[in-house]
């Protein structure tokens, strides 16, 4: 019998006027097609929108071995992410990446935060129309979409310096004048590190650096620096896996937490925690995040590549990791998708 070698790239429209971080998407579904020919699959790209029968029926249609869930909003809304995964469940077709639960608990970063804290995770105090977690007196906050990836809103306005109780103001504003939620997070001043997670293994730790960055500049990863290639944030920002052998106790700590996260939120195929560690070495979680970036360009495919795994390699962990999770949730064995 001939074996099922066909998978379904699915992900969400992306508009030819969209902006640059919207268009990565693009480069990802390129880059994992491409790399699933080399593995001697048979991709097939479905987009996924409102039309959910449109949708069940491409599925069905191309009778995939497994989905890659490329998906990260639906009708330009990030809080239907989840989605993608929730269909996939109904139809019982294993798919890469996390699952729905832990797509929703950290898409919805207010209630992230809810889920480290109460676990007693370290992550930055912050401020909702609900929550409160700071001290009263005047503070430096990141105003935050609590849906919306990071890149799509942080800018350097989104930092200020006011009294707490005055920031709910500020949020409110912002929620009128955009109809989206938001919430202020305190500025910890310090070192980022973003740790990869695949398939349950914590991959080599990076540290985000800011190079020649003048005094009260704050050092943070906003738009300019990921995808404004002129901008001096962009040709400033630097990636390095270069550690003096003293800081090998932190990056263990780093990994250690990463994989407590994991654990935590169920999380599946990949996934990556950022941090900040604050100038008395104290680590901060920033955020789980599900499904980032896998473009080749990415921070994740440059962990992987630090253990030996080239792009094609990487993916074939994914789709391996997303069938053998299918078998053992289904109590049975996976159908057959192989991978080499």
């Amino acid at each position: 019998m001939k074996k099922n070698k066909r998978v379904v790239i699915l992900h969400n429209p992306v508009l030819p006027d969209a902006p640059e971080d919207d268009k990565n998407l693009l480069d990802q579904v390129n880059a994992v097609r491409q790399a699933l020919k080399k593995l001697r699959y048979e991709p097939t790209v479905v987009t996924f929108d409102l039309n959910i029968p449109r949708t069940i029926d491409l599925i069905r249609e191309a009778d995939p071995c497994c989905v890659f869930n490329l998906v990260e909003s639906v009708s330009d809304d990030s809080r239907l992410l989840h989605w993608g995964a929730s269909l996939l469940d109904h139809l019982g077709i294993p798919y890469t990446g996390c699952p729905t639960e832990a797509l929703f608990i950290s898409t919805n970063k207010i209630l992230a935060k809810r889920v480290l804290r109460g676990a007693g995770f370290q992550t930055a105090p912050w401020v909702s129309q609900d929550d409160c977690t700071m001290p009263p007196g005047k503070h430096t906050f990141i105003i935050k979409s609590n849906w919306d990836h990071a890149s799509s809103w942080f800018t350097e306005d989104a930092i200020v310096t006011v009294k707490t109780s005055a920031i709910r103001d500020l949020l409110n504003e912002r929620r009128i004048r955009t109809g989206r939620e938001y919430f202020a997070e305190h500025y910890i001043d310090g070192r980022e590190f973003n740790v990869a997670v695949l398939a349950g293994q914590v991959l080599p730790v990076p540290e985000i650096r800011f190079l020649d960055y003048p005094d009260g500049k704050y050092k943070v990863v906003d738009y300019q620096a990921k995808w404004d290639e002129e901008s001096f944030e962009f040709l400033h920002t630097e990636r390095s896996f270069d550690f003096e052998p003293e800081e090998r106790p932190l990056l263990r700590q780093l990994s250690e937490i990463a994989e407590h996260c994991w654990q935590t939120f169920g999380l599946g195929g990949y996934a990556r925690v950022d941090f900040r560690v604050d100038p008395q070495g104290q680590p901060w979680v920033l955020e789980v995040n599900a499904n980032p970036c896998i473009a080749p360009y990415s921070g994740f495919a440059a962990a992987a590549a630090r253990v030996g795994l080239n792009y094609t390699q990487m993916i074939r962990c994914i789709v391996r990791d997303a069938l053998d999770r299918h078998a053992v949730e289904g109590n049975r064995e996976p159908r057959i998708c192989p991978v080499s």
